[in-house]
C-alpha cells in the first residue's frame, strides 16, 4: 500500500549516511497529478514516496541522480509544463524543488594515524566531508573521534583502498614509505581518485615518480600525485600548522571543482537558450 510517511525513511538514509535528494512540489498551476507540499526522496538506487509518476517523476528522478552523482550541495528549482511535449497530459504547470539532504558532498580517506593526522582530523572533520581513517595500529587511534569520522584498524590497508567509494579524496600519511608508495599505486589504479596526497618531502616526491615510471605508470597518472601536500606558503613543521595547510589545500580543490562545474553547467545552460 502507497504511503507518503518519508519522513521515517529520511531518518533511516541518515542513520546509514546515504545521501538523497528531497523532491518538493512547491507550486502548481491547473491540473497537475499532486498538489503543492507533496514530497519524495531520491536516492542513486530507490524512490520513496512519489510526486505523481509519470514522466516528471522521470525527469526529476534524472535530474536529482545527476545532483548526487556530482555532490551537489545547493538546492535548485525547476518549473515543468505538463502538457504534450513532457508525455502528459494533465495540462498544468508543476514547480518542484530539489534539495540534497543528510551527506557530506566529499568522502576524505586518510590512511595513517599518527601524530600529523591526529591533528588534521580536528580540522577536516569540520569540512564537508566523510572521512575513513585507516591505521594497522589499534592502540593509536584517539579514543574519541568526531562523529563523521569512521576509524578502520587493518591488517592490510591496501584491501581498504578497494573498498573505499568512487571520486574520494586520498591522503597518505603512513609511518612507513613503502607502505605509502603501494598505497600510492593502488590509488593511482583504481583512476577515479579526484585527489590524491602524500605527505613528504621534494626528495620523496622525485623517488616515487621514478618508481612509477619504472613501473609503466604514464606521466599524467604520476603528475596527478600531490607531494608534499599542503600549501606552499605555510612552511612550518608543527602538527597543526601542517594540519592547517593540508586542510587549506583540500578545501581549495573542492571549492574549485564546485565553481568549474557551476561554470560549465552555466555555459550549457546558455548554449541551450542560443539553440
Amino acid at each position: 500500500m502507497y504511503s507518503d510517511n518519508w519522513i521515517q525513511e529520511l531518518a533511516k538514509l541518515e542513520q546509514n549516511q546515504q545521501p538523497c535528494v528531497m523532491v518538493t512540489v512547491l507550486e502548481t498551476t491547473g491540473s497537475v497529478p499532486r498538489n503543492a507540499g507533496t514530497k519524495m526522496l531520491i536516492t542513486q538506487d530507490r524512490l520513496i514516496a512519489t510526486i505523481g509518476g509519470g514522466h516528471l517523476e522521470h525527469l526529476a528522478t534524472q535530474i536529482a541522480r545527476d545532483m548526487l552523482s556530482f555532490g551537489q550541495t545547493s538546492p535548485k528549482i525547476e518549473r515543468f509544463n505538463l502538457g504534450a511535449k513532457l508525455g502528459q497530459c494533465c495540462g498544468g504547470v508543476a514547480t518542484l524543488c530539489f534539495e540534497p539532504v543528510g551527506f557530506h558532498s566529499n568522502s576524505l580517506v586518510i590512511f595513517g594515524a599518527g601524530h600529523v593526522s591526529q591533528a588534521l582530523i580536528h580540522v577536516v572533520s569540520t569540512l564537508p566531508f566523510h572521512i575513513t581513517w585507516v591505521d594497522q595500529r589499534s592502540d593509536i587511534f584517539p579514543d574519541l573521534v568526531p562523529s563523521n569520522v569512521t576509524k578502520v584498524v587493518s591488517d592490510d590497508p591496501i584491501f581498504e583502498v578497494r573498498e573505499q567509494a568512487p571520486q574520494s579524496y586520498y591522503l597518505v600519511m603512513t609511518h612507513n614509505h613503502q607502505l605509502d608508495f603501494d598505497l600510492t599505486k593502488a590509488i593511482l589504479d583504481r583512476a577515479d581518485s579526484l585527489y590524491l596526497g602524500v605527505i613528504g618531502s621534494k626528495s620523496k616526491r622525485k623517488r616515487f615518480h621514478m618508481r612509477l615510471a619504472q613501473r609503466g605508470y604514464s606521466k599524467q597518472q604520476i603528475h596527478s600525485l600531490t607531494c608534499p601536500i599542503g600549501i606552499s606558503e605555510i612552511s612550518g613543521k608543527h602538527p597543526a600548522e601542517i594540519a592547517v595547510s593540508v586542510a587549506g589545500e583540500l578545501i581549495a580543490h573542492y571549492q574549485g571543482r564546485a565553481k568549474h562545474e557551476q561554470n560549465e553547467k552555466s555555459g550549457s545552460s546558455a548554449q541551450d537558450k542560443i539553440a
